[in-house]
């Protein structure tokens, strides 16, 4: 009979003896928008999604915080620097990956230097004014639904209205 690590059937940190969790993967999306251009999205070049737009983002590195890794994401997939302004939402819903399970950390971000333009697994980068009829991946559309972005000169058709002053 032969030794059989059983550690990695059990899910076992052999560190700490502790069982390790299987959790959903940790992702980050970035809705980047300027003023004077609206929002910058991304053409998914490979699947899932494959030629469809999307908000620049990506996996979460082990060691690495949500904040970082929405910035390397934009510089890898879209050549911008950008600041993180705030944190949109989480977004957990099990089926809005078909790769599997992800949980998406989402950051309103502005760009603060670089050129945009297409890098890493993007084929195309490109600043909107009017997402009406754009097919986007994952849950992108929810997202942006979530976000009132008339102050970057963006039309959509939003469920959510501005705050009103007062009323």
């Amino acid at each position: 009979m032969r030794n059989v690590d059983l550690s990695a059937i059990l899910h076992t940190d052999r560190r700490r003896d502790l069982p390790v969790p299987t959790t959903p993967r940790l992702t980050v999306d970035a809705v980047i928008l300027d003023p004077g251009l609206g929002i910058l999205l991304i053409r998914r070049g490979r699947p899932p999604f494959a030629g469809c737009w999307a908000l620049p983002g990506g996996f979460v590195d082990l060691g690495e915080t949500c904040e970082a890794a929405c910035v390397r994401e934009v510089r890898e997939e879209t050549g911008l620097e950008v600041s993180i302004v705030q944190l949109v939402g989480v977004y957990s819903d099990p089926s809005r990956d078909p790769r599997g399970h992800t949980v998406s950390a989402v950051y309103l971000c502005r760009p603060v230097g670089g050129e945009a333009s297409a890098g890493d697994d993007a084929s195309d980068a490109r600043w909107w004014r009017d997402l009406t009829g754009v097919d986007l991946a994952f849950d992108h559309r929810q997202v942006l639904d979530d976000v009132w972005i008339e102050d970057a000169g963006v039309g959509r058709s939003a469920k959510k209205q501005p705050p009103s002053d007062g009323v």
